[in-house]
């Protein structure tokens, strides 16, 4: 198990550079400049030259890429163009928010989304499994901000027992705090339930297929003792894949959910920043999300080896 960790670890070395290089190249080479965001309207050209200069912004692109990559080597992610807070800071300010409402999003999802999709396939071709399975093509289509503007408008607008924004943190008290994150949740929840739904009925459709699982089933055991514990099982396999890469779809939704919620997270401070032209936070952000997120496949890599031990790197 450790020489897998070991190798994983180390593969994702290149991944991280050449994300790190790929979002540096982009930021840098699109229309805008913070000098000018920076200076203001009536700043004059000698200014914008000057701020230009003290930001390091005149230098070539490739010194700019040198310098931030040594940075980052460091562990220095730089410092705010527009507030001059390290950018660790910044993360660390806003990393709070982002990681409960997307925890409580994820747990939610598997929570509903999987005992769907077995059902699904234990009743497939009648109406459950064709409600189901229309709800969760509904639920992939539907946009995160449609959604959240929806659910505003019915739970906190008409029925008035949930806020309409805003955020609490833990120390509030737990019902604060669950009260203003839920909404976020079920809206940033809805898509990726409706991929775990559909992954888990066709998966475990396959495994109900089997000659093991009629078997079970012709010796008298319980329905819910042989899809819970034999089919859900050796299906669970793509469902494990797909709620890991689902995390990205998670991360996409936060950045529109929290900027509907008015929600102080990761995703609002990368709006923010991109509005601003600030590419050290911007940069700082991908890179730290990108980083989990590869360490999230690299614990879905571990998981595959615990769920099957036949599987071999």
């Amino acid at each position: 198990m450790l020489p897998l960790i070991g190798r994983r670890v180390l593969a994702t070395i290149p991944v991280m550079g050449v994300v790190a290089l790929t979002v540096f190249a982009l930021l840098h080479l699109t229309p805008g400049d913070p000098a000018i965001i920076i200076a203001g309207d009536y700043a004059t050209t000698q200014d914008i030259a000057r701020i230009r200069t003290s930001l390091g912004l005149d230098r070539p692109l490739l010194a700019q890429a040198g310098i931030w990559v040594a940075s980052v080597a460091r562990g220095d992610l730089g410092a705010s163009i527009y507030s001059g807070l390290p950018v660790t800071t910044l993360i660390g300010q806003r990393v709070g928010p982002t990681v409960a409402l997307t925890a409580l999003a994820m747990l939610i999802s598997v929570a509903v989304a999987v005992p769907l999709g077995v059902l699904a396939a234990w009743r497939q071709g009648s109406w459950l499994d064709r409600v189901i399975m229309i709800v969760s093509v509904s639920g992939f289509s539907m946009p995160v901000f449609w959604l959240g503007f929806l659910l505003v408008w019915v739970f906190a607008i008409q029925a008035g027992v949930l806020p309409v924004q805003g955020y609490q943190p833990l120390e509030a008290g737990p019902w604060q705090f669950l009260r203003h994150l839920v909404l976020p949740a079920v809206t940033l929840s809805l898509v990726y339930m409706a991929l775990i739904a559909r992954m888990t009925r066709a998966s475990v459709l396959g495994v109900l297929r089997e000659d093991y699982i009629r078997t079970a089933f012709a010796k008298g055991l319980a329905p819910g003792r042989v899809l819970l514990g034999h089919a859900l099982k050796a299906a669970s396999l793509p469902v494990v894949t797909i709620i890991g890469v689902g995390f990205a779809l998670l991360i996409g939704g936060a950045v529109v959910t929290e900027s509907v919620f008015a929600i102080p997270g990761l995703g609002r401070l990368t709006v923010d920043a991109i509005v601003r032209r600030d590419y050290p936070v911007v940069q700082g952000v991908v890179l730290v999300v990108s980083g989990v997120y590869v360490l999230l496949n690299l614990v879905i890599d571990v998981v595959y080896v615990v769920l099957d031990p036949r599987i071999r790197y």
